[in-house]
């Protein structure tokens, strides 16, 4: 039996698998923390990294790490990490967004070249920010990788002039074209105020070298490219990922460039494009409203599913903690349509129906950039709630199926080391099991009033 490694360093952890290579077949796994923050010393990763693979990672034949996007990972000539990582979440850099998107030619010159729109989560805008408030650091670059680029380095033991990346996760950098392949070196030298050097981007199942135990080590991948490929997504499937934030993402032969900077347009794991759409606000609108209503998980779910579509009335706006899609920074949530009649149900599904819409949203501009979503598949943790299964498909306006359980980015890095094994010329076909599936009408008038309170919302915002 064959086994592979596949890891998945998030935000919060980081998550190993080990997989029998042909089946799929999850044989042992492990976890260890990370530091809460937006900003994280490399090191923090890799000592994970060693806890959570200890008697896991010497028994794999190949292995591949997924890693949170973006992340700002700058080494010195010596390859040491000048400063500690800044990852997505960390938005200092948002004036250095505005100023490059300006410098760039504006939001349509940069899709076309990059298929981004700069905003405080990419790489090229945290390297302006270094250079501009930390110019002492930003002077001792040499070179800049992504969190996944620099835990793949670690486990081969290799130098940073050796480095490789993946074209998922350089198309998250806002310095790689979708339209060569090869990175855009002049805009990393307008960010940073020097050249730096970067990695080499890999063929997607390419072995890029070996673990001291002599293990195959694949390119590794961005998070969500490697959760697309645990799910097997194929051309026309959508993904809809319910976690803090939520994520609308599906495999696309075409890249997408969308100016208004809705969606970004990601390259996925195989050769082919993953547009993809972020919102702020997804189960923690839940958790929210279930706090307010002092419920548990299942008696909220219960109320929401008491009141009929359309919460006898309320529409919620959930831009509780802000919002990046659309790019509403500083917006609050909005319950419009509040009155005596309401009840602790009627709150319960407009929680539900406005967290649902906005994802809606997502699918809707994924879709305005020429991919039809055939298939909608929700994940992350909230897709567990049986009210968000149940009012999912009246919100969508399609049926939806959910998926069995399982940490999908992992086991993309897994199929993608046990690919690079191979030398096959396409993945191998694991099982992905059976999913559940839901179905209901079309709730119009629930997609109505969201559009128009969320429309009305932008008139406020832009006359304030």
């Amino acid at each position: 039996m064959t086994l592979v490694a596949g890891i998945d360093s998030s935000t919060q952890s980081t998550k190993v698998l080990l997989v029998e290579a042909e089946t799929g077949e999850i044989v042992d796994s492990g976890k260890a923390p990370h530091p809460d923050g937006t900003e994280c010393h490399p090191d923090h990763w890799w000592d994970a990294l060693q806890q959570a693979g200890k008697g896991i990672l010497d028994r794999a034949e190949a292995v591949a790490v997924s890693g949170q996007q973006h992340g700002m990972v700058a080494l010195d000539e010596g390859d040491q990490v000048v400063r500690p990582a800044l990852l997505w979440n960390d938005t200092r850099s948002a004036p250095q967004a505005e100023r490059l998107t300006a410098e760039g030619g504006g939001p349509e010159a940069w899709a076309e070249e990059t298929s981004l729109v700069p905003v405080a989560s990419f790489t090229v805008t945290k390297l302006a920010w270094l250079a501009e408030h930390e110019p002492e650091n930003a002077a001792r670059v040499e070179s800049v990788m992504l969190p996944h680029d620099w835990l793949t380095m670690k486990l081969r033991g290799a130098r940073a002039a050796e480095a490789t990346t993946d074209r998922s996760d350089a198309s998250g950098t806002g310095y790689w074209s979708p339209v060569t392949g090869e990175y855009l070196t002049n805009k990393v030298s307008r960010a940073l105020g020097r050249e730096a050097a970067l990695p080499r981007v890999a063929a997607p199942n390419e072995i890029v070298g070996r673990t001291p135990s002599g293990a195959a080590v694949a390119p590794g991948t961005g998070d969500n490219a490697g959760a697309a490929l645990g799910l097997g997504l194929a051309t026309g499937d959508v993904a809809v990922s319910l976690g803090t934030s939520g994520t609308v993402f599906g495999v696309s032969e075409t890249r997408a460039a969308d100016p208004s900077g809705l969606v970004a347009g990601f390259a996925d794991a195989t050769g082919r494009f993953l547009p993809l759409v972020t919102t702020l606000n997804a189960a923690r609108v839940l958790d929210t409203f279930r706090g307010l209503l002092g419920v548990d998980h299942a008696a909220f779910d219960e109320l929401a599913l008491s009141a009929e579509p359309g919460a006898g009335g309320l529409t919620l706006l959930p831009y509780l903690d802000g919002e990046r899609t659309p790019n509403r920074p500083n917006a609050t949530g909005v319950m419009s349509g509040l009155t005596t009649g309401a009840t602790r149900a009627d709150l319960a599904r407009a929680a539900v129906e406005g967290m649902l819409s906005a994802l809606a949203d997502g699918i809707a501009a994924v879709e305005a950039q020429g991919m039809e979503a055939r298939r909608v598949l929700l994940i992350g943790g909230a897709s567990a709630s049986e009210a968000v299964r149940r009012i999912a498909p009246a919100v969508f306006g399609v049926d939806v199926e959910v998926p069995q359980s399982a940490e999908y980015v992992a086991l993309g890095a897994a199929r993608q080391a046990a690919w690079a094994l191979s030398g096959a010329a396409t993945p191998p076909q694991w099982n992905a099991g059976d999913t559940a599936r839901f179905t209901g009408p079309a709730a119009t008038a629930v997609s109505e009033r969201y559009s128009t309170l969320r429309n009305e919302t932008s008139s406020w915002a832009s006359h304030q």
